[in-house]
């Protein structure tokens, strides 16, 4: 475990980088070779939009970062936060507990917030409009997004009393997390639902990307499924009744044009279905 926290305590910016844009490339082959849904669609237009946010996520993060490491430093220093207030404990429990926190309040809490809040689903909203869900997915979200997801992830860094090396090791392994449950693959389905105890699942994120409610408000979760079970958000759905999107923006001008989904949180729209 002291070789982890090393590592995550360093950790250079070129290997989170290599981490990114490897986790895309793998999965990027695998649903190449293998699709689950075998869209027509130009991969590379679609690509093209979604890591124009890839790329405006790593600016607004990157920018913020110096917010978040002192906010860390200072719940060590102070002994502030939940976990600086248990007693000491073995650290691999230390880490886990520490990630499923991180991963209630700034994942969980902040997605499920998102869909409440109408204020901050127009910014949402840009990530379910594509109706191509595939690896290039999981990073598509408008700048004012990447802003909201940074303050819940600070709040939850403050509450929980995380030690920057474990928000590094965390924010890995939701990068991969996120390229996975997003990419244009089909496990055997109960694998896919075995895993889905423990983890987020391919099927269980997908139907959250289904095109109307209530599966659109269903399985928020990032990397692990606890939440979504004990919350009483989780639901299923045939893999044969999946349609991606949401029925306020189905059409090509709304979801797949750069320039329209960075105006869509101005923008007026109808409610979506019930």
């Amino acid at each position: 475990m002291n070789e982890i926290i090393n590592y995550f305590s360093a950790i250079p910016y070129s290997h989170r980088a290599m981490i990114l844009a490897g986790g895309i490339a793998l999965f990027w082959l695998i649903e190449s070779a293998v699709p689950f849904v075998r869209f027509r669609y130009n991969k590379w237009q679609h690509a093209g939009i979604n890591i124009f946010f890839t790329i405006t996520t790593i600016i607004v993060n990157f920018s913020l970062a110096l917010v978040l490491l002192k906010t860390a430093n200072w719940t060590t220093e102070n002994n502030f936060g939940i976990l600086n207030w248990l007693p000491d404990f073995n650290p691999w429990l230390f880490a886990i507990a520490g990630l499923l926190l991180l991963d209630l309040i700034g994942a969980y809490l902040a997605h499920l917030v998102e869909h409440k809040v109408k204020f901050l689903w127009r910014f949402h909203l840009i990530h379910h409009t594509d109706t191509y869900i595939d690896t290039t997915s999981g990073n598509r979200h408008h700048p004012g997004e990447s802003v909201i997801r940074f303050i819940f992830t600070t709040f939850g860094v403050l509450l929980i009393g995380s030690p920057m090396w474990l928000v590094f090791l965390y924010q890995t392994l939701s990068v991969v997390a996120t390229q996975f449950t997003h990419s244009n693959i089909v496990l055997p389905k109960k694998f896919d639902t075995l895993l889905s105890y423990f983890i987020v699942s391919p099927d269980m994120h997908k139907v959250h990307h289904h095109y109307v409610l209530p599966y659109t408000d269903s399985n928020y979760g990032n990397i692990f499924s606890v939440w979504d079970r004990l919350f009483g958000t989780f639901k299923t759905l045939d893999r044969e009744k999946l349609i991606y999107g949401v029925d306020t923006h189905m059409k090509p001008e709304e979801n797949n044009k750069l320039s329209n989904l960075l105006l869509i949180p101005f923008q007026k729209y109808r409610l979506p279905k019930t």
